[in-house]
C-alpha cells in the first residue's frame, strides 16, 4: 500500500486530494494536513471584505468531504520534512501534540507565507493596513471598512488605497476586484463623492497582473489590458499609481519607491495592500540531521521543481519550455509541489531595477484556476507512479489556459465583472507573435453585467465541485 501526504488544502492541495481519493483512495492511503478545518474559496473573500457575502458562504468543512473520498485529514501544520527518510512531522492544531506521517509520495501545496514583515508596518498585525488573503483578514478588513463607512456617513472625506504592499508582490487581480467592489458599494450607499480611491501597484503598466499584460480583440480591434482596465478606472474615478514598490507603512502614509528611484508617499485613511508571497517556514532535515533545504527549496522558500532556473529575463522570455511540466522536485523524485508553493523559473512580467538597486517586479500568479490545474496534474502523476511506475501528465504554464472573472460589484442587476481569458498564461512569442505571445482566437476581454452573473455562477459551481458532489469531475479546474 502506497502512502501519499498532501501539505495544504487550498485550491492545489484540495483538488489533488479529491483526485487521489477518487483514483486510489480504496487501495492506498491519502492524508491531508491543513491548518484550517475548512477549504476557503479565496476569490469570494473580496465580497466578504466589503461585507456583501457571509463568510460561511465561502467555506467548506473538509472532514466530511474527505471521509466520502477516502482521504485522511489532520488539522495541523507540518513543521519538518525528512525527505531522505520519507516522513513529515506535524503539530496538531488542537494542541494535542505532534504526529509523524510516513509517505511514499509527498505533495507540498502549502500556499504562501504572507510576508508582511518584508515591508515594515504592513499588515493587520502592525495595525496599519489590511489584507483579504485569509478569511480572518477579510473579516478584519470588512470591519475596518464598515467603520470607515460610518465616518463617511457623518460627513468626513477619506482616501482609500488598495493595491500591493511590496516591490515583488503578486495577486494584483485581487486588489483590482477589491477596489472595484468598494467603488460599487460606495455608489450604492451614495457616499462615493466623499472618497478618493487610489490603486497603488508594482505593475509595469495597469492591467499587467504579473503576466506581462495581454492583448485581445475587443469591440473589433486589438486592445491591451492596460487600455481595458484604464477605461474602467476612468469610468469609476479611480486614480492609478503603478511602477511603485512599497517600502514602509505607518498609520497615515504609504512610503514607496518608483521606477525612477524617486521616493515618495501616499496618504491614506484605509488601505488594503497585498503582501509579498514566499514559501512557508518548513525545516527540511536530512538523514544525518543536516539541513537539506537547498535541495528542495529556492531562497524564497518555494519548492524547486522541473523548471530551468537561473536564466536571465530575455532568455526566459524566449524559452517557454523553461517552465515546469510535472512539478516534480529534481533531487527527490517522490516530492512534488503545486500552486503558489512551487518556485517559478522567474517572472513573466519584465522586472525593473531602480537606480537605487531595488527590484520592482510583479511576481507570477499561481492561484485559483492555475493552482487547481497543477493540483490535478500532480495528483494524476502520483497515481501513475503508484499504478504504472511512470508519469503521463504534463502541463506547463506556457501551455496552460486560464480564465479570470474579476468582480466589479456583486449585484446581479447593476454589478459588473471583467471576464479575461488567456492562452497561454506564460506568453509564447514564437508560436503567437501576432498576439504578443498569446493566441488571439482564445484570448478575450469583456466587461459587463453578464460577467457579474458569470462570477456568481463560478462561485456556486466551484463550491459544488469542491464539496465533491456528484459529477464534480465534469467541472473543469
Amino acid at each position: 500500500m502506497a502512502r501519499v501526504v498532501i501539505i495544504g488544502a487550498g485550491f492545489a492541495g484540495h483538488t489533488a486530494a479529491l483526485y487521489l481519493g477518487e483514483k486510489i483512495g480504496r487501495q492506498h492511503e491519502v492524508t491531508v494536513v491543513n491548518r484550517y478545518d475548512y477549504f476557503g474559496f479565496v476569490p469570494s473573500w473580496v465580497w466578504v471584505g466589503v461585507g456583501t457575502m457571509r463568510p460561511g458562504q465561502t467555506t467548506i468543512p473538509l472532514k466530511p468531504v474527505y471521509e466520502r473520498k477516502r482521504v485522511g485529514f489532520i488539522q495541523g501544520r507540518v513543521t519538518e520534512v525528512h525527505p531522505d527518510e520519507n516522513f513529515v512531522l506535524a503539530e496538531r492544531e488542537d494542541g494535542s501534540g505532534s504526529v509523524r506521517l510516513a509517505y511514499d509520495y509527498l505533495l507540498i501545496a502549502t500556499g504562501p507565507k504572507l510576508n508582511f514583515a518584508a515591508t515594515p508596518g504592513l499588515g493587520p498585525a502592525a495595525g496599519n493596513t489590511y489584507s483579504i488573503c485569509t478569511l480572518d483578514h477579510a473579516l478584519e478588513a470588512r470591519d475596518a471598512y464598515l467603520e470607515r463607512i460610518r465616518r463617511l456617513e457623518k460627513g468626513e472625506r477619506q482616501t482609500f488605497v488598495i493595491g500591493t504592499g511590496h516591490p515583488g508582490a503578486t495577486c494584483q487581480g485581487a486588489a483590482l476586484e477589491y477596489i472595484s467592489n468598494i467603488h460599487k458599494d460606495l455608489v450604492k450607499r451614495r457616499l462615493r463623492d466623499r472618497v478618493d480611491l487610489v490603486y497603488l501597484s508594482n505593475e509595469r503598466t495597469l492591467g499587467d497582473f504579473g503576466v506581462g499584460g495581454l492583448h485581445a480583440r475587443y469591440k473589433g480591434r486589438l486592445t491591451s489590458s492596460e487600455e481595458f482596465i484604464n477605461a474602467v478606472y476612468k469610468e469609476y474615478g479611480i486614480r492609478s499609481e503603478v511602477q511603485k514598490g512599497v517600502r514602509e507603512v505607518d498609520s497615515k502614509h504609504i512610503y514607496w519607491e518608483d521606477y525612477a528611484g524617486t521616493y515618495g508617499e501616499t496618504a491614506y485613511d484605509f488601505a488594503m495592500l497585498i503582501p509579498q508571497f514566499v514559501g512557508q517556514s518548513l525545516k527540511y532535515v536530512g538523514a544525518d540531521g543536516d539541513d537539506v533545504a537547498s535541495k528542495i527549496v529556492a531562497p524564497s522558500g518555494l519548492v524547486k521543481v522541473d523548471a530551468t532556473y537561473g536564466l536571465d529575463y530575455p532568455t526566459l522570455r524566449a524559452t517557454p519550455e523553461a517552465w515546469p511540466a510535472t512539478y516534480q522536485n529534481p533531487s527527490y523524485a517522490n516530492v512534488f509541489a503545486a500552486g503558489i508553493a512551487f518556485a517559478p523559473p522567474g517572472p513573466i512580467s519584465e522586472p525593473h531595477t531602480t537606480p537605487n538597486g531595488t527590484v520592482i517586479a510583479a511576481a507570477p500568479p499561481r492561484t485559483g484556476m492555475i493552482a487547481s490545474i497543477i493540483g490535478r496534474v500532480t495528483a494524476l502523476n502520483i497515481v501513475d507512479l503508484i499504478t504504472k511506475g511512470t508519469m503521463g501528465h504534463r502541463e506547463r504554464m506556457s501551455e496552460m489556459f486560464a480564465a479570470c472573472v474579476a468582480s466589479m460589484g456583486d449585484s446581479l442587476w447593476d454589478g459588473e465583472a471583467a471576464t479575461i481569458v488567456m492562452y497561454p498564461v506564460v506568453p509564447d512569442f514564437q508560436r503567437y507573435p501576432e498576439g504578443k505571445g498569446r493566441d488571439l482566437f482564445v484570448t478575450h476581454m469583456e466587461l459587463g453585467t453578464s460577467g457579474a452573473w458569470m462570477k456568481r455562477m463560478v462561485h456556486e459551481t466551484f463550491m459544488y465541485k469542491f464539496k465533491a458532489n456528484p459529477g464534480w469531475q465534469l467541472i473543469p479546474e
